[in-house]
């Protein structure tokens, strides 16, 4: 069975970081995109960040220069660094990983607040 755990969400000022983190279990995932998608309220789910098993790289144009994906295959896990944090990214973030279709993580709220 395949599970998503992700953390390192929470409330943070305009112009800060934060890292989320997606921890996978249940098999090995070394040979399958992983990345992150984020909902704010009213809004459709976007696309935020991507990463192939060859460490190909997709971020969204609204977080290009400011996100970086990465992850380690040795921990079955995806990281999103978050700079330069603005109020428009307040949203859920979703980790996925593509196996034989998409499996989602429980989402892991960050906001964006002075």
């Amino acid at each position: 069975q395949v599970q998503l755990v992700e953390s390192g969400g929470g409330l943070v000022q305009p112009g800060g970081s934060l890292r989320l983190s997606c921890a996978a279990s249940g098999r090995d995932f070394s040979n399958s995109a992983m990345g992150w998608y984020r909902q704010a309220p009213g809004k459709e789910r976007e696309l935020v960040a991507s990463i192939t098993s060859f460490n190909s790289r997709n971020l969204g144009d609204s977080v290009k220069g400011r996100f970086t994906v990465s992850r380690d295959n040795a921990k079955n896990t995806v990281y999103l660094q978050m700079d330069s944090l603005k109020p428009e990214d307040t949203a859920v973030y979703y980790c996925f990983v593509v196996y034989m279709g998409y499996h989602w993580g429980q989402g892991t709220q960050v906001t964006v607040s002075s």
